[in-house]
């Protein structure tokens, strides 16, 4: 049977700060948030991350989304729904905004 960790708010931003740097030089990152569920203290087991991402102008590329995505999956070992900041309908932007927790770094 397999074991299956919850995570908590804090640890998810803990690891997204400790490695914002990287992703700012690697994919292009701005910013990056947690919202959702976790943010709520309302996550599940079967929750995905609901992250929001702004990228660097000219950064946002296929190739950065999908490698970001992929090296967030890894990390948390879950389904990460990763939302482009520039891409949240509007009747949902200040809710999200509203609920989102960025991460620290440099």
């Amino acid at each position: 049977m397999a074991v299956i960790v919850m995570l908590s708010q804090q640890e998810i931003l803990e690891e997204l700060s400790k490695n914002l740097k990287e992703w700012k030089d690697k994919y292009g990152v701005k910013r990056i948030a947690l919202f959702g569920s976790y943010t709520r203290e309302e996550q599940t087991e079967t929750s995905d991350i609901d992250l929001l991402v702004e990228f660097k102008e000219n950064a946002m590329t296929f190739d950065n989304y999908m490698d970001l995505k992929f090296a967030l999956e890894d990390i948390f070992q879950k389904q990460v729904d990763l939302v482009i900041f520039d891409d949240i309908k509007p009747a949902l932007k200040p809710i999200i905004i509203r609920s989102a927790k960025y991460a620290e770094g440099a």
